[in-house]
């Protein structure tokens, strides 16, 4: 007896269409869970570079566990950067109105003592001040002046110039800053030719700041750590008192 053939009839394209979803949710689940372990793997490499309340890359972990000093974190203050427009009116005619951006932000407490202290609350006092080169009131001010009145403020005479200002006291390294001394940058990376200048106020465990008369933001404080500081820096010096 012979047997009859079955036909194999091809899915039609309903049935190839019902079959479709199913495996698509299969692949959604597959990659839900990849995506789900790598925020975890995420979130704990995360945790591993906290230290004191505050989140580090790796390279900075690695320092704070060999005692040295890393820069804060972006972000790490508590209150915000706050910045205002000055804008000054024309003076004659054909002159044009020209507007300046000041920066002011929250100052991490300080640890100098005696003078200095008072000198760097007198700096502090200028803070949004524009940069103005050669200038040396509260309408303008050059990062070498920001020094000078500073430390007339509190009845310490000191040179005008950053050039002379480098020559008044002595060299230290970057390792022994403490507040009240001098940071003397040059105008690009590995340069020798002192072009600006500013003042050391908080040294802690969080890093170095210092105030200077910046040419784009006026007188603010920045972290000596942070790059652009570090590769234009030529010496530091401790000011005679």
């Amino acid at each position: 007896m012979q047997r009859e053939k079955t036909k194999v009839r091809p899915m039609t394209k309903a049935q190839t269409t019902l079959r479709r979803p199913a495996a698509h949710r299969a692949w959604r689940s597959y990659y839900g869970l990849v995506i789900v372990l790598l925020l975890l793997g995420s979130s704990c490499q995360r945790k591993l570079n906290q230290h004191n309340g505050r989140y580090y890359s790796a390279r900075d972990m690695a320092r704070l566990k060999r005692g040295e000093r890393v820069a804060s974190p972006r972000g790490s203050r508590s209150t915000p950067i706050k910045s205002k427009v000055k804008t000054t009116a024309p003076t004659g005619s054909g002159s044009v109105a020209t507007t300046k951006t000041v920066v002011k932000r929250p100052f991490r407490p300080g640890n100098a003592t005696g003078v200095l202290a008072s000198v760097i609350d007198n700096a502090r006092s200028y803070q949004g001040t524009p940069y103005l080169f050669g200038g040396t009131t509260r309408l303008g001010m050059d990062c070498s002046a920001l020094l000078q009145l500073s430390f007339a403020d509190a009845g310490v005479t000191i040179p005008r110039s950053s050039n002379e200002q480098a020559a008044w006291g002595d060299p230290i390294k970057p390792t022994e800053l403490r507040p009240g001394d001098f940071l003397f940058f040059g105008a690009s990376p590995g340069s020798q030719v002192i072009t600006h200048v500013g003042m050391v106020t908080v040294v802690d465990e969080e890093g170095v700041e210092f105030i200077h008369a910046s040419t784009s933001l006026g007188v603010i404080e920045n972290s000596f750590e942070a790059d652009y500081y570090l590769s234009r820096f030529i010496r530091a010096v401790r000011p005679r008192l």
